[in-house]
């Protein structure tokens, strides 16, 4: 697989908005619950969450792009890393950047070098309408419904080769080619960012 975008294109400015930035909390969020030891994140990006964690984790990344020093240089459909490697690994907003063809290799990747636990984001393309309310003394009250867009059929835009929600790619499809190999321990859609639809899975 060849790199998509320079490394440029991860500097703060460009690369984080406020909606990316409620996908870290969420990102944190979910490795600090699960309390690993060890963590493998693939595509290492501007390497946010290893300067967060690499104190109390031992924190490593993979990418197919040096320019990005990442620890381990190599594509997540073929991973240069012995099995059980890490007790969790993550793959942030990664696989659709890979044609759809090798998803189910990707998926198989990663169950093989996690001991345990694997999270991972794909975008979902859906058409979102939103309302919050917060009145005093009331907790906050949030609804949020998406309309998946699969009357769209996907072009590749140069990033992306697929998205959760258009033309042949439901999440219930999704769902099926992930449960091939993992147990499907949670799936959120976080209110602030919808675009990112979050999978924490567990090795069968």
């Amino acid at each position: 697989m060849d790199k998509q975008v320079d490394k440029k294109h991860y500097e703060f400015n460009r690369y984080v908005t406020k909606e990316r930035f409620m996908s870290y909390y969420y990102q944190i969020k979910y490795i600090s619950q699960i309390r690993p030891k060890s963590v493998l994140e693939i595509g290492s990006a501007n390497n946010f969450l290893k300067n967060f964690f690499s104190q109390d984790i031992l924190y490593k990344t993979l990418d197919i792009d040096q320019e990005l020093k990442p620890d381990y240089v190599g594509s997540v459909t073929n991973i240069p890393l012995r099995d059980s490697s890490f007790d969790l690994v993550c793959c942030f907003q990664v696989l659709e950047h890979i044609p759809f063809r090798y998803f189910q290799d990707s998926l198989n990747e990663l169950n093989r070098v996690s001991n345990d636990r694997v999270l991972i984001s794909l975008p979902l393309a859906a058409i979102n309408f939103k309302l919050e309310l917060k009145l005093p003394l009331l907790k906050r009250l949030r609804f949020k419904l998406s309309i998946h867009q699969f009357f769209r059929k996907h072009k590749f835009n140069g990033l992306h080769y697929w998205e959760i929600g258009k033309m042949n790619y439901s999440l219930r499809r999704i769902k099926k080619e992930i449960e091939k190999v993992f147990f499907i321990e949670d799936v959120v859609n976080p209110y602030e960012n919808p675009y990112h639809l979050f999978f924490r899975l567990k090795k069968k």
